[in-house]
């Protein structure tokens, strides 16, 4: 499981805002993910997310831009939604589609964060997303 985030990196540099939540554009490099997680528990808190759920959305973010960074190539992108009417939250994360290389792993040396994604999202899963773009996903209860 991802450690506190201490990192003081700046921001992800593309950020927008709408009905449907909040998307970023992600630098294709593993620094980035601190600041990410930073926005995404700033957007969960102002939509009134308690702590747990934020903690379990957070480590879902955490678990799914690191595999787009590892494993895919770029670009990468993160948009979280908020279904109050549902109390749902909705994680989504593109990337350019597998990276040469990216199943080359052993099998007992990845494949743990999907685990831990399922442990705390209600569903996940993957859908293709404009050729060979893959968009990973997952839903969290909000309460």
């Amino acid at each position: 499981m991802p450690g506190p985030d201490t990192s003081t990196a700046e921001p992800p540099a593309a950020r927008a805002r709408g009905p449907e939540g909040e998307q970023w554009m992600i630098e294709h490099r593993p620094d980035a993910l601190g600041p990410v997680r930073r926005e995404a528990r700033a957007s969960l808190a102002s939509w009134g997310v308690g702590p747990a759920a934020s903690d379990s959305v957070v480590l879902v973010v955490s678990e799914l831009v690191t595999n787009a960074v590892r494993h895919a190539l770029p670009p990468v992108g993160l948009q979280l939604r908020h279904d109050p009417a549902d109390r749902r939250l909705w994680v989504e994360v593109t990337d350019g589609g597998p990276a040469i290389g990216a199943g080359d792993l052993a099998p007992d040396e990845h494949g743990r964060g999907l685990l831990l994604v399922a442990a705390v999202a209600l569903a996940h899963g993957s859908r293709p997303h404009h050729g060979e773009r893959v968009v990973r996903w997952a839903c969290v209860a909000a309460d």
